[in-house]
Order: C-alpha cells, then sequence, then structure tokens
C-alpha cells in the first residue's frame, strides 16, 4: 500500500502572516457595505438634536416628495416604539430595565436617538431627504450629571420607573467568606498608630470604541429565509435575539457578519439600527441597507467606561495592604445595552489585581443619564478596575514615603503560592509576578530613568520625566457558565468548533466565534495543523455564518483562543479517534498497537503508517472499513472551561511634561506580558501594540465630551481626538511564560492586556513628571489644557481657570482650540 508522507513542521509557537491580510490589503474584502442585491433600498435614520425631549409630531410630507424616495416611516407606522431592545445581564433580581425601542415614539432620551426613517434609491437620496422631515419637539430637562441623578428631586430619564438608578451590585468579602470585614478593616486602621487609610476619588471618562469600519446592515426578507448582514462581533447571538424581540422562527433567519473591520466590544450589540433595517425590508418586501457615517457612529454606536470611583485602602506604615473599599457609580446612558449593566461588575474580580489582600468590598450603583448608553469597550470592566487599583498603590506608596514598585512586591501574590485563591474568590491558576517585572526593569533600565529624573529635577529643567507603574491581572476567556450563571448573565460561555476532512485531505474548520481584525484563519490554522498533522496551507477556517457556522458564542472578553481554540483542539482529537479505527484496519493491526504523531498513524516498533490525509480519502472511497464502523471522520466538540485564564503583565512607562505649556510627550515603554502559551508571536505583538495604543489614547487624549445641554462636542474626528503613529513611540515588549492550567494549549489571552495595563502606567508617569511641583491628581484624559492648569494651580499661579480635577465641557478634546489656555500657547 502506498502512503503520503507527511513532514509537518510545529506550526504552534511559529510567526506567521496572518492568512486573511492577503484579501484585507489588496481591496478584495466582503465588508457588510459591499453587498449589492438586486432591487436594493438604502434608509438614514432621522435623530434627535435634544438629549430629553417629547415628540409632540412628525412631518413627513416635504421628505416624500424628494425623488427617489421610497417611502418615510415614523416609529408607529413600523412598530419600532414597541420593540423592546434586549439587555441580556440582569444583574440583580430588583434591576430597573426601561423599555429601549427601536425608534422613539413620544420621548427621546439622548441627542441622537431615532426618531422615523427615510427608505430611497440611494444612501445619498435617503440622507438628504432625512434632512427635511420636521420632528416638532418640546424639550425635558437633561440629565448629565450621574451623581447629581441621583439625588432627592432630580429628574427622572425614565419616569415610569420612579428612579434615575438603574441596579446597586455589593460584593463583600466579609459576607462571602473570602476574606475579611473592611468595614472592621477601616475601623480598626482609624485608631491604629501603625495604619494609614488612603482615599482617592478617581474619573473614568467616556470614551468611543470608534472602530475603523462603521456599522453597517443589509437585510433580504426572502420568503423562504431571512438573511441579515451585520458588521457584529456576535452573529450568532444576534440571530438568537433577533428571534425573541421580534417573534420571528430562529430557524428562518440566517445572520452573516462577513468581513468585520474591528469592534473592540462596540459591535457586541442588538442594535436599532439593525432592527429598523429588519423592519423596513419586511415592510417594503425589499433588500435594505444601512451604513452610518462616522459622525453617526461617535454620536449613537454604544460608548464605554464613564464611572466615578470612591477608593479607600487601609495599609500598614511597614507596606502591608488590610483592607480596600470600592464605591462605584457607573452611567448607563439612557438606555440599557446588550451587556452593559454588567461591565462595570467584571471589575469587581479584578480590584484586588494581583495582591494579596485580607478584606475588600465593592458597592457599585448603575445610573440612567441622557447620555448615549454605555456597554462594553476593550476589556470592560477591567480596564477601569486595573487604572483605580494601580492608581492607589500609588498614591498609597507616596504616602508612606515607599518606592512604588517596592510597595508593589510586598504586596503580591508570589509565585510559588499559585494556584491562588484572591479575596474576590477567583481562583488564579498560574503567574509570575516577579519574572515580568525583573525583565520589564532590566529593559526600562528603571534604575537609570530614575537617576535622569533626580538630575532633571536638580537642575530645574522645562521638560520633567515622569516614570509610571502598572502591574497587572485580568481574567480572560468570558466562559465558565456555571460562573456566568452565578452572576445572573444570560448565556453560557462554551464555544464550539468542527472539523470536516475533505476527500483530498484538506480540512475545514468551522468555529463559533466570530473574527473582526484577531487573526482567527491564521492562528486555528496552525492549531490544526499541528493536531491533525496536515500542512498549514491545507487548512480553511470558516465562520461568521449561522448558516455554515450553525452554534456559537462569539467573539469578546479575549475568549476566542483559550476557549474557541480549545474547541479546535478538542475537535481534532476526535478526528483522530474516529480515525483511529479505520488506520488499524488498513494497516491489520490492532488500535493499541497505534500511535499517532505528525498526521500519521504507526504500528508501534515499525516503520508500517498510514496519514490521516489518506484515511479521508479511504473513508470517502468507502469500500474498506471496519464493521460497525460509520465511513466519517468529521468531528464536533463544545467547549465549556472550569474557569478563567489570567495573562499578567508588567508595564514601565516615561514621559516628558513640558511645565511651561503642559504638553505629554512619550520617552520609553516596556511592557513584559504572560499570555501562557503563544500561537502565533507575530499576532500577539500586533494585539499588544494595539491594546496598547487604546489605552495610551484614554490617558492622553479621548473623550466623549458633552455640553450642559446633552450634546455631544465631540462628534467627529477633529474633536475625538485619536493618536495617530506620529503620536505614539516604538514599544519594546516581551514575555514571561507560565502556561495556564486551565486549557490543554496552556494558552491565557492577549486581545485585551496592552489597554488594560497601559492607561494607569501613562498617568502614573504624568503625575510623576509633576508631583514635586504639588500636583495631585489630574483627570484623564491628561492633555495639555489640563496638565498646565494643574500646574498653575499648584503653584499659585495667575490663570486658574478651573480646577485640574474637574472636567468642563470640552476640556478634554485633546489639543485642539478648546484645550488653549486663556492668552497662552501650546
Amino acid at each position: 500500500m502506498t502512503t503520503t508522507e507527511n513532514t509537518p513542521t510545529q506550526e504552534i509557537g511559529r510567526d506567521r502572516r496572518r492568512k486573511e491580510d492577503r484579501r484585507l490589503i489588496t481591496g478584495r474584502t466582503r465588508w457588510t457595505d459591499n453587498q449589492a442585491l438586486t432591487g436594493l433600498l438604502h434608509i438614514s435614520i432621522v435623530r434627535s438634536p435634544f438629549a430629553h425631549a417629547d415628540i409632540k409630531g412628525i412631518d413627513t410630507s416635504a421628505a416624500k416628495q424628494v425623488p427617489g424616495v421610497v417611502a418615510v416611516y415614523s416609529a408607529a407606522d413600523l412598530g419600532a416604539d414597541q420593540v423592546q431592545l434586549p439587555c441580556a445581564w440582569p444583574i440583580t433580581k430588583d434591576m430597573k430595565a426601561p423599555q429601549r425601542p427601536a425608534l422613539a415614539g413620544s420621548r427621546v432620551n439622548f441627542a441622537g436617538e431615532g426618531v422615523a426613517v427615510v427608505v430611497a434609491r440611494s444612501a445619498a437620496i435617503a440622507k438628504d431627504a432625512a434632512e427635511l422631515v420636521e420632528v416638532d419637539y418640546s424639550e425635558l430637562e437633561p440629565v448629565l450629571d450621574m451623581e447629581e441623578a441621583l439625588k432627592d428631586g432630580a429628574t427622572l430619564v425614565h419616569p415610569e420607573i420612579g428612579t434615575n438608578a438603574n441596579a446597586q451590585w455589593v460584593f463583600d468579602s466579609g459576607e462571602a467568606g473570602s476574606g475579611g470585614s473592611v468595614a472592621e478593616a477601616l475601623k480598626k486602621a482609624e485608631s491604629d498608630d501603625d495604619q494609614i487609610i488612603v482615599r482617592r476619588r478617581f474619573r473614568q471618562q467616556r470614551l468611543v470604541p470608534v472602530f475603523m469600519e462603521p456599522r453597517s446592515t443589509v437585510v433580504d426578507p426572502n420568503a423562504e429565509q431571512l438573511t441579515m448582514w451585520s458588521s457584529t462581533q456576535v452573529p450568532h447571538i444576534l440571530k438568537t435575539m433577533l428571534a425573541l424581540t421580534l417573534g420571528l422562527p430562529e430557524h428562518k433567519i440566517r445572520v452573516i457578519a462577513p468581513d468585520v473591520g474591528g469592534g473592540f466590544g462596540g459591535k457586541i450589540a442588538v442594535a436599532p439600527e439593525e432592527v429598523v433595517t429588519l423592519l423596513v425590508a419586511q415592510k417594503t418586501g425589499k433588500p435594505v441597507k444601512w451604513t452610518e457615517t462616522r459622525s453617526e457612529s461617535l454620536l449613537t454606536a454604544h460608548h464605554g467606561r464613564d464611572q466615578v470611583q470612591e477608593l479607600a485602602m487601609s495599609v500598614t506604615k511597614d507596606g502591608r495592604i488590610t483592607g480596600l473599599d470600592v464605591r462605584l457609580i457607573a452611567d448607563m446612558g439612557a438606555y440599557l445595552g446588550l451587556v452593559g449593566p454588567g461591565v462595570p461588575i467584571l471589575g469587581a474580580f479584578m480590584f484586588n489585581a494581583i495582591y494579596k489582600i485580607p478584606a475588600y468590598r465593592f458597592d457599585c450603583t448603575n445610573v440612567f443619564t441622557t447620555k448615549t448608553l454605555t456597554d462594553a469597550y476593550r476589556g470592560a470592566g477591567r480596564p477601569e478596575a486595573t487604572f483605580g487599583i494601580e492608581r492607589l498603590m500609588d498614591e498609597a506608596a507616596l504616602e508612606l514615603g515607599m518606592e512604588p514598585l517596592e510597595f508593589r512586591e510586598k504586596n503580591w501574590i508570589k509565585h510559588e503560592e499559585f494556584p491562588f485563591t484572591t479575596v474576590s474568590t477567583l481562583t488564579y491558576d498560574t503567574g509570575n509576578y516577579e519574572a515580568a517585572t525583573a525583565q520589564a526593569k532590566q529593559m526600562f533600565d528603571y534604575d537609570g530613568l530614575r537617576r535622569e529624573q533626580q538630575e532633571r529635577r536638580r537642575r530645574g529643567d522645562v521638560k520633567q520625566l515622569g516614570i509610571g507603574i502598572s502591574t497587572f491581572t485580568e481574567m480572560c476567556g468570558l466562559a465558565p457558565s456555571r460562573v456566568l450563571g452565578s452572576l445572573d448573565y444570560g448565556a453560557g460561555g462554551w464555544e464550539t468548533a468542527s472539523i470536516r476532512m475533505q476527500p483530498t485531505g484538506k480540512a475545514e474548520v468551522v468555529v463559533g466565534v466570530s473574527p473582526h481584525g484577531q487573526g482567527h484563519e491564521t492562528a486555528f490554522s496552525q492549531i490544526v495543523a499541528d493536531q491533525l498533522g496536515v500542512p498549514f496551507e491545507d487548512v480553511e477556517i470558516l465562520h461568521g455564518d449561522t448558516q455554515s457556522s450553525y452554534k456559537g458564542l462569539d467573539t469578546y472578553g479575549s475568549r476566542s483562543l483559550a476557549v474557541g481554540g480549545i474547541a479546535v483542539v478538542k475537535a481534532a482529537e476526535k478526528v483522530v479517534e474516529k480515525a483511529k479505527p479505520i488506520a488499524a484496519h488498513m494497516l491489520e493491526a490492532s488500535e493499541g498497537d497505534l500511535e499517532f504523531s505528525g498526521g500519521k498513524f504507526t504500528v508501534k516498533g515499525t516503520d508500517k503508517g498510514v496519514g490521516i490525509q489518506d484515511i479521508a480519502l479511504a473513508v470517502f472511497a468507502a469500500h474498506d472499513y471496519p464493521e460497525g464502523i460509520e465511513p466519517d471522520i468529521d468531528a464536533h466538540a463544545t467547549f465549556d472551561p472550569e474557569n478563567f485564564s489570567f495573562p499578567h503583565g508588567t508595564h514601565l512607562c516615561a514621559v516628558e511634561v513640558d511645565t511651561e505649556t503642559g504638553f505629554v510627550e512619550m520617552y520609553k515603554y516596556v511592557c513584559v506580558d504572560d499570555v501562557g502559551n503563544v500561537i502565533n508571536p507575530l499576532i500577539v505583538e500586533g494585539q499588544v501594540h494595539g491594546g496598547l495604543a487604546q489605552g495610551i489614547a484614554q490617558a492622553l487624549y479621548e473623550e466623549a465630551a458633552y455640553d450642559d445641554q446633552g450634546t455631544l462636542l465631540s462628534g467627529t474626528l477633529v474633536d475625538y481626538t485619536l493618536p495617530s503613529a506620529a503620536d505614539l513611540i516604538s514599544f519594546d515588549t516581551a514575555n514571561t511564560t507560565t502556561a495556564s492550567t486551565t486549557n490543554p494549549l496552556g494558552v491565557k489571552g492577549v486581545g485585551e492586556a496592552g489597554t488594560i495595563a497601559s492607561t494607569p502606567a501613562v498617568v502614573n508617569s504624568v503625575l510623576d513628571a509633576i508631583r514635586h511641583l504639588g500636583v495631585k491628581d489630574i483627570d484623564m484624559p491628561t492633555t495639555p489644557y489640563r496638565v498646565w492648569t494643574a500646574i498653575q494651580n499648584a503653584s499659585g499661579h495667575a490663570g486658574r481657570a478651573d480646577e485640574a480635577n474637574v472636567a468642563s465641557p470640552g476640556a478634554g478634546l485633546g489639543s485642539t482650540a478648546r484645550d488653549m489656555p486663556e492668552g497662552g500657547n501650546l
């Protein structure tokens, strides 16, 4: 018998350029907006200019007269005001969940909320006609400050629920049995001369995900099967939610997420525009497309972050933390997103970070305001928590007179203490914070930069050097279904994969996760190539279409590899197991005498063997296979991990601050991350770099700012300042590795690490540069105006425009004219 000789090389751990990049960079992409169907109509949504108003009437007559306009619909015409868009995370039994319509019928609750839709034969005609729709509004008082919104007598966003509070969620380690009582720890510290209490208030500003590809939806209302193309991260969840929300038979819905140009959590949604597009398609009987403009995206796609954090830490004077009290107020915006209420709650498990904290309490109140709703944004709750604790660690070290790294090290979980159950009840399986920090310090030249910092201070240089630290961990692989169930999350966390062996030996892999830039097609091909011993080029990954990938829970929370990738491994193992009896039959040997390695079954102690690709052809022919066995080696697997994975790292940042202008310039950035075993170092490097850019942007540049009427001031990319490559520096990155024990590949997750760790590192460095001038805190983003104002206020100079830690409207809009100090230059 002739067999094919496979001589595969090890794929896992190898730099591979992404398979998907060829079509992306040569313009052969399959964006949703590229879909061109016969008879396609286009829609434009009429949006409210007011943050809070009653709708008294809508006049569509002028718009209907525009040539090319097919129809103009109000919410009542479509029944869109009766649709209740879903929230899948009711964090408490008594959570208040007001109706969120697809289009507003009688009242608008944020600037940008849709009130009507124009249907036309082109997108341009629809947009022009939408400007002719006249809406009679009666303005109401906006609700913009989340703390004021909780006070007695505050204007209510939703009068029908009787409060602006969405829910209060509390974790107390004393009650949970995972630690002591924080109240007792703080009380003891107040009367103990050997302890201090460090109290700080931090502000997490509101951000916009700003994905590259705007959101887009196309719906074909074919009588046999309704098909929706959408630029979404969650095609499977979207399909199920459309069925539940609109009462449609789920088996008659097909959702396709083609190439998706970024998401960062911003496309985890059942968006009102998706529902409106579907309703218009049903009403007209024609395929319909909606694609947003960039300004629409900034205005109405969900925002992220937006918290007030009140923290208190008790600590002994020799540097041992004895208690941590966290009180949050989180702005939900006008409505609840798909997982919005639970986003701050994810942070509850991360405020204790990498530290051994004996007593901990977390108390979060979610609040409604008349702003765009907030939901998941890269990191989702964990960046907010990491920022809070890492800022507080620096503040505590300052009050204790300790070196900030030394203070952190005193409270670390040591590598020999793993697995370690934290005060927030999570069990960290592996880690080595000492190794990551030692390597980062060496790469950064930490001691050398500290000496340079002291020299600049001694000389009184205009440009002062600041050094910032962030030692972090995060919970990744958002998955364990039982854990999610205990938190009242509305779905599980398992993931699926199928492998179909083609007659020619090629492997077709169908996955339930849905990529939007992560490199799934490449990384999963590497995994399958190693597991089955087939060439990398012989593996094809299918995803994002609920007809071919009929089951899955999609992509978010760094779960693609740690959950979806393990489902691929499990499916591959089943392929091998199914192939084994057929191989034994072909080799005239017993199954117990076979070994599988490098894509080939061999008889122990001999060179007799058969490749798995040859078995695929033999199964297809089905001329000679064992009795009682199906001629099939395809396999399907579902993986539900028992625990999260916990990547960690040490990030060190140096900045130069011009004390005359407040301008902050990146000087050096080093990060050493432990993401477990690495499948593709090139992809990991790209994920880290992208994450760093977003985290640094929060620290220095970005803010979704509103005026006192609830109008978004940062509604274009002129005002919402994103950094370009010219604003950043080359990052020095490296990895240490402690393999995860929660999955067979030993992987952890990397998609959010850079974003989570970098923001506090940068802010700590900015403050470190100017603390000696008397500056105690600056709200993010630390724009030149805010830094300059903080220095002026601290030094008692004239020109105290406003307090440095109080955000005035527009004060966070990067280095625009809005940031100019009166009479000064930036």
